[in-house]
């Protein structure tokens, strides 16, 4: 029996979803640009799946903008914005526990000139809000601050965030990175004052490539990809229409049970958590409290044993987890999140990430809990010697 814990990297595809992509790629492939009745077919895909994210995330269909995943969505909005609004300031927020996506983008702009704060963390993971409201001035342009981490799973409080941001400074957009917690925790950006919001696809069970960008009717940003004009000239290039149709139908599966799957991952999160608490100098990342951790997302540093170490002999066993995040796992150095939340060094080299998803069967957790009191011993043992 295989047991997949990755699913912060990505998730299986639902089969309902693959089902649908397929008719769609192979009897409704037209162009949706195209003036024929082909292309009239794929474009009503597009302004069903248009009308599904307007509904869940209650927007107008005009804020709805589909990208190619997470990274485009996160550089559109902030590169976007930057050139929008560099006429108003040149000071940017954001945190030091971000997504590459956002981080690597806000070190490039920092050597283009622009200054950049980013927000310390507690042990845990989550920013201070005071320490946000500080760092506001009349110079800022643009914050930028993840729901979820994709590491360790800390929720930070964007709602609280958006808030204050727009009562501080009017004027300054928000943008926030959601593609770990779409679907799986409940954020209006209309509600929470967010004028940016990334979601991926594959992240909830829809296909690879294709994402999302909500984008609030004041923000205005500047296209970075220039072309036909599409999506309402923001992000040229053809639509991907099985992908979107797709993305929209996974999401719809997903938002239907998404109370009774976030009760369901938070218990087998618990009972992981207490199925391992007798192990030795196992650390859990970021908060054991369930409330302040997305429910599927467990980060652990297991003194003496290096992760990819563990992660091989867990493979072996047919169980799949994570070193860290999959987008810098081919990157040699240390995880920045881990870096900010004060991990001693041994930890860098020592955490797997475990994750779950609506398709992990309760008896993984037992899986990877028997696993784990077998390998850990053990493969300190080896090392000692």
């Amino acid at each position: 029996m295989e047991y997949y814990l990755d699913n912060a990297a990505t998730t299986r595809v639902f089969p309902e979803v693959a089902e649908h992509m397929k008719n769609i790629m192979l009897e409704d492939y037209g162009n949706p640009g195209s003036l024929h009745n082909i292309g009239f077919k794929a474009e009503k895909h597009l302004r069903s799946a248009t009308e599904v994210f307007s509904r869940l995330l209650k927007c107008d269909k005009t804020e709805i903008c589909f990208t190619s995943g997470g990274t485009e969505s996160n550089n559109t909005a902030i590169l976007g914005s930057v050139l929008s609004r560099r006429n108003r300031g040149n000071h940017l927020i954001t945190t030091a526990v971000e997504h590459p996506a956002v981080a690597n983008v806000m070190t490039f702009l920092e050597g283009e000139g622009f200054s950049v704060t980013r927000l310390k963390t507690d042990t845990a993971g989550r920013i201070n809000l005071d320490e946000l409201n500080e760092a506001l001035t009349n110079e800022t342009i643009l914050v930028s601050i993840m729901h979820v981490n994709n590491e360790i799973g800390t929720i930070e409080p964007v709602e609280e965030a958006g808030r204050l941001i727009r009562k501080k400074v009017p004027e300054c957009l928000f943008h926030v990175d959601d593609v770990q917690g779409f679907g799986k925790l409940p954020l209006l950006p209309g509600e929470a004052c967010i004028d940016f919001l990334s979601v991926s696809a594959h992240k909830l069970h829809g296909p690879r490539g294709v994402g999302l960008l909500y984008v609030s009717k004041r923000a205005h940003p500047k296209p970075i990809l220039h072309g036909g004009g599409q999506m309402g000239g923001l992000r040229s290039g053809t639509e991907n229409v099985p992908g979107i149709a797709g993305f929209a139908e996974a999401a719809e599966r997903v938002f239907a049970e998404r109370e009774a799957q976030a009760e369901r991952l938070r218990s087998l999160r618990i009972r992981l958590l207490e199925g391992l608490s007798d192990l030795e100098e196992v650390f859990v990342n970021g908060s054991s409290e369930p409330e302040d951790s997305a429910p599927g997302i467990l980060s652990l540093s297991i003194k003496d044993i290096r992760a990819e170490v563990l992660l091989h002999a867990l493979e072996e066993k047919g169980i799949f987890v994570s070193s860290g995040s999959a987008c810098s796992s081919h990157h040699k150095g240390p995880s920045a999140t881990l870096r900010a939340i004060g991990v001693p060094d041994w930890a860098l080299e020592s955490t797997i990430r475990i994750s779950l998803a609506s398709d992990t069967p309760a008896e993984a957790v037992s899986a990877v809990t028997e696993a784990l009191h077998e390998l850990i011993p053990l493969l300190r043992r080896y090392r000692r010697k």
